[in-house]
């Protein structure tokens, strides 16, 4: 499951009318429907749009190009213009389960509100949202609000979606807008540090891919450095609590930062700030020393 999100090519509207709005979702529904896909939420805004997708097979970066060229073909020959529409890549960040996805689905509902382009009591008739479309059953097979719906407690009727609905505008006086976009739209994945740095492990290789954004690839190789400290830690019979309590240069610190260097190519500034060893030259001096 993914957090899909794209703008317009240095902000410009993509969706700034109704016939552009509705050719993207025709678009859309014929990208589901050729590469498999499960949408769990949409919104389109004036200069982007998120999608809360799902790819049983492995076709995220196909279906995208597919998406977004076959968007972008339609939308200059209708205008008579040329070059390009998005801003680039889109992003895509990974979500873990359906408790993550709840908060990206209810992040996606609550755009317009954010946007200040409706009202808190009017989010539910935004045209351009699949919030609109739940309600009022329109609903193509590919777009399947039950995995969310199931982990908030809500039937797919008309009872369950007023109770969603309420619970939206409950949220919208105590969220916090800015740590919600940092953490639900920033980085890499969704979901519990635990599970973030297993699937770095599992797919460091991804890490070598020129498609994946410099912000994805530097989150990666943290994750992955933080999933070889913490092995290194029990292999020294250390808890983390050591890490800091011990001093700077202990003899078992500067072997540890050693090995994760080789194993895993930590920097140094990285070995310094997470081990407690004073500075990156500090660290490079040491490991310097062991070498020779």
């Amino acid at each position: 499951m993914y957090h899909v999100i794209n703008r317009g090519n240095y902000r410009a509207d993509v969706f700034g009318s109704v016939g552009a709005a509705r050719a993207f979702e025709a678009v859309l529904d014929e990208g589901c429907r050729m590469f498999g896909w499960i949408v769990h939420a949409y919104v389109l805004m004036r200069n982007h749009f998120h999608l809360a997708l799902e790819t049983p097979e492995p076709n995220l970066v196909e279906g995208m190009h597919w998406l977004q060229s076959t968007y972008a073909t339609r939308f200059n020959r209708f205008r008579g213009e040329s070059g390009h529409l998005f801003q680039g890549r889109y992003q895509s960040l990974l979500v873990e389960n359906a408790a993550a996805l709840v908060r990206v689905v209810d992040y996606i509902h609550l755009n317009p509100v954010r946007a200040k382009i409706v009202k808190s009591d009017q989010m539910d008739a935004f045209r351009w949202s699949t919030l609109v479309r739940f309600q009022r059953g329109e609903r193509p097979s590919w777009l399947r609000p039950a995995r969310w719906l199931q982990q908030l407690g809500f039937a797919d009727d008309r009872e369950g979606w007023t109770h969603y609905v309420a619970r939206l505008r409950d949220m919208v006086a105590v969220a916090d807008p800015q740590r919600d976009h940092d953490e639900l739209c920033r980085g890499w994945a969704i979901g519990t540090a635990g599970w973030r740095q297993t699937i770095a492990t599992d797919h460091q290789h991804l890490a070598l891919e020129p498609g994946i954004a410099r912000a994805e690839v530097e989150e990666l190789r943290r994750a992955r450095w933080q999933t070889a400290l913490d092995r290194g830690l029990n292999a020294h019979k250390r808890k983390t609590e050591a890490l800091r309590a011990d001093r700077k240069g202990a003899a078992w610190k500067r072997a540890l930062a050693g090995e994760l260097r080789r194993e895993v190519g930590c920097s140094h500034r990285w070995l310094a700030e997470n081990l407690h060893m004073g500075t990156a030259n500090s660290v490079r001096a040491w490991l310097n020393a062991r070498d020779h």
